[in-house]
C-alpha cells in the first residue's frame, strides 16, 4: 500500500461513501439511455454506492418493486473504481469493469449497450 493510503487508513479516513459523490452519481444517472422515466436511488454502502431502481420492465420483479441495478465500489488500495452488475437469477454481484475515474464508471452504467444493468 502506498504511504498516502496507509495514512488515511491509519487515521480512519474512509473516502467513500460520501454525500458529494452520491449526489454526483444521482445527477449523472439522469442522462442514462434506459428507463429514463423512473427515479433510481443511490444509497451509500461500505466502500461505495448501491444503485437501485423500480423494475419498470417487469423482467426481474413482476410487481415493479425496487431492484439492484449496480454497485460502484472504490478500491482504496489501488485508487480505482469497480463496477458490478447484479445477476438476478443467482442473486449475486458480478464484476463488470474497473475504472480510474468515477465518471467513466457512470458513463458505462448510463449507456449500458448490452442491457446488463438496466434490465
Amino acid at each position: 500500500m502506498n504511504a498516502a493510503v496507509m495514512r488515511k487508513v491509519a487515521i480512519g479516513l474512509i473516502p467513500h461513501p460520501n454525500e458529494l459523490d452520491r449526489k454526483r452519481i444521482e445527477r449523472a444517472l439522469s442522462s442514462r439511455k434506459r428507463y429514463r422515466y423512473v427515479l433510481p436511488n443511490v444509497k451509500p454502502v461500505r466502500g461505495g454506492y448501491l444503485i437501485e431502481s423500480p423494475c419498470c420492465s417487469r423482467n426481474i420483479d413482476k410487481d415493479g418493486e425496487l431492484i439492484d441495478v449496480a454497485l460502484i465500489h472504490y478500491d482504496m488500495v489501488n485508487g480505482m473504481w469497480k463496477l458490478f452488475r447484479k445477476d438476478h437469477a443467482h442473486g449475486i454481484w458480478e464484476f463488470y469493469s474497473i475504472y480510474h475515474r468515477l465518471t467513466s464508471a457512470i458513463e458505462d452504467l448510463n449507456t449500458d449497450p448490452e442491457r446488463l444493468f438496466w434490465q
